[in-house]
């Protein structure tokens, strides 16, 4: 179970982590976000945490740190940026 969890999670963090290094710079200024570099930083960090540690080991609170980072982006930040690039839905 936490195996298919860890891997599931590893796989978004990296995708996270891509998302964020494909945006453009001033995107994340226009959705009032922080910069690029610091998005690469949290994003990277917390895919690295993820492919490092495991939610079963001694190390099991920087998975989860570095689950929150990517979740953070992911439902937050990510939006906003597809949102900026592409104009409102309507």
């Amino acid at each position: 179970m936490y195996f298919f969890a860890d891997l599931a999670f590893s796989i978004i963090g990296l995708f996270a982590f891509f998302h964020a290094l494909a945006q453009r710079v001033d995107a994340y200024t226009a959705a009032e976000r922080m910069t690029k570099p610091a998005w690469l930083g949290i994003t990277g960090g917390g895919a690295a945490a993820l492919l490092l540690f495991k939610p079963y080991s001694f190390g099991s609170i920087f998975w989860l740190a570095g689950l929150v980072a990517i979740l953070v982006y992911m439902v937050d930040v990510r939006p906003k940026l597809i949102e900026v690039q592409r104009g409102p839905r309507w």
